[in-house]
C-alpha cells in the first residue's frame, strides 16, 4: 500500500510554498517522522517529515516547484526502512575448475564536489561557525549539496581544515557579467509585498525623540553578572524597551489599536513583536502577554526566538498576532541624524522613532507615547518597581 506525502497545514493566511530541497532520492528507504523535504513559505522554512516507513517511490514535486497546502509532494511504497536485499539462492555444486584470476575491483566514484551555496541552512551554519573548508568535505546530498551529517562527520574526524588564505584577486575578465539575476526567495517576495501593501493602505507617519541611556547602562553594569548567574541569560536592552513600551501603551491604548473595516479594535493585551534579522530577511516573532513577564523571561524568550530564526525553525504561530513591534536598527550601525548641541556633555544617547497609522492615532498621542517611553528608559527604576 502506497502512502502519499502531502504539504501540511502551514498556518494562518499561508496557502502554498516552494520545495527547496529533497533530502532523499527515489529508491531510498525512509522511516516515519524522518525529514524528507525542506519546504519554504513566505514566512518560514518548514521540514516535511515522512508519514510512514517504506521506500520513496516517487517525487511528484521536484525542487523549485510551488505546491499548495494539501498538494502532493511524493509517494512512499511499502518496504522495510533500511532493509537490505535478500541474498541470492545458493547455486548447485559445480565441477572444480582451476581458479581464474580475480577481476579488478570496480573503481569507487569519488564524492561530488560540495556545493555550499545550495546546501541547507544548517550545513552552511556549521561550516561558517567552525571555519571549515567546504570543498574538502565529501558531500552526500543531491548535486553535491552538503548535509548536516556530512559537516558533523568532518568536524569529528578533523578532515576539513580551514581554507588557506585566498590569493590576490586577478584582474576582472573582459567577459565577466556586470549584472547577476537571482530569483527572490518566498520570504523576500512576501516582505516586498507586505511593505508595499502597508504603504498603500495605511496613513503612515513617524515621530522621533532621543533618550539618555545613562541610567540603564549603570543598572546593567551593576547587575549584569548577578542577573546572568541567577537567570542564565544576559540582561540586554530589549527587555527595558519592551517594558517601557508596554507602560506607554497602557497609558495610550490607541497606539495598541488597529482598524478593522469601519471599527477600531482596542487591545487590552500586549503581544510584542521583536524584529530579528536573518540571512534571508527580517522576521518578527511575537512575545505573548509580555506585560505578565519578568525581565529575565523576556530576555530568554527573545534569545530563543533569535536562535530559532537563524536556524529557520520559527513556527507560523510564533510569527502572527503581534499588537506592537519593536525593531533595533542600531545593531547594524544605523544613525538617524546628528543633533545640534548647545551644551556639550558626553552621554550615551540613542534615538527613538515611532511609526504609526494616522488613521488610528493623532500626532499628539504619538508624541506623548514616545515621550512616555523616553521617560521610562531614562528612569528605569520606575520599570523595576512597576510605578
Amino acid at each position: 500500500m502506497a502512502t502519499e506525502i502531502k504539504v501540511p497545514p502551514l498556518g494562518e493566511s499561508v496557502t502554498e510554498g516552494t520545495v527547496t530541497r529533497w533530502l532523499k532520492k527515489v529508491g531510498d528507504s525512509v522511516k516515519i517522522d524522518e525529514t524528507l523535504i525542506e519546504f519554504e513559505t513566505d514566512k518560514v522554512t518548514v521540514d516535511v517529515p515522512s508519514p510512514a516507513n517504506g521506500v520513496l517511490s516517487e517525487i511528484s514535486a521536484p525542487e523549485g516547484t510551488n505546491v499548495g497546502v494539501g498538494g502532493l509532494l511524493g509517494v512512499i511504497a511499502e518496504g522495510a526502512a533500511g532493509a537490505k536485499p535478500a541474498p541470492a539462492a545458493a547455486a548447485p555444486a559445480a565441477k572444480v575448475e582451476a581458479p581464474k584470476p580475480a577481476a579488478a575491483p570496480a573503481p569507487v566514484a569519488a564524492p561530488a564536489a560540495a556545493d555550499l551555496d545550495r546546501s541547507g541552512p544548517a550545513a552552511r551554519k556549521l561550516v561558517e561557525e567552525n571555519k571549515l573548508d567546504a570543498a574538502s568535505i565529501p558531500a552526500t546530498g543531491k548535486d553535491g549539496r552538503l548535509t548536516k551529517g556530512d559537516v558533523l562527520a568532518a568536524i569529528e574526524t578533523g578532515s576539513a581544515a580551514a581554507p588557506a588564505a585566498a590569493p590576490a584577486p586577478a584582474a576582472p575578465r573582459a567577459d565577466h557579467p556586470r549584472e547577476q539575476r537571482v530569483k527572490m526567495t518566498r520570504l523576500r517576495q512576501r516582505i516586498a509585498q507586505r511593505l508595499k501593501e502597508a504603504q498603500n493602505t495605511a496613513a503612515m507617519l513617524t515621530t522621533f525623540n532621543e533618550v539618555d541611556m545613562t541610567a540603564i547602562l549603570a543598572i546593567r553594569e551593576a547587575y549584569k553578572d548577578g542577573f546572568e548567574k541567577k537567570h542564565g541569560v544576559k540582561l540586554g536592552f530589549m527587555s527595558f524597551f519592551v517594558k517601557a513600551c508596554i507602560a506607554a501603551l497602557k497609558e495610550l491604548p490607541a497606539v495598541n489599536a488597529e482598524i478593522s473595516g469601519d471599527e477600531l479594535i482596542y487591545k487590552n493585551y500586549y503581544d510584542i513583536g521583536v524584529a530579528v534579522g536573518t540571512e534571508n530577511g527580517l522576521v518578527v516573532p511575537v512575545v505573548r502577554d509580555a506585560d505578565l513577564m519578568s525581565f529575565s523571561d523576556i530576555e530568554k524568550q527573545i534569545g530563543a526566538y533569535g536562535k530559532k530564526a537563524r536556524d529557520g525553525k520559527l513556527s507560523m504561530a510564533e510569527l502572527t498576532g503581534g499588537t506592537f513591534t519593536i525593531s533595533n536598527g542600531g545593531v547594524y550601525g544605523s544613525l538617524m541624524s546628528t543633533p545640534i548641541l548647545n551644551k556639550i556633555e558626553i552621554r550615551p544617547m540613542m534615538y527613538l522613532a515611532l511609526s504609526y497609522d494616522h488613521r488610528v492615532i493623532d500626532g499628539r498621542e504619538a508624541v506623548t507615547f514616545l515621550v512616555r517611553v523616553k521617560d521610562a528608559l531614562e528612569d528605569p527604576q520606575r520599570l523595576l518597581l512597576d510605578m
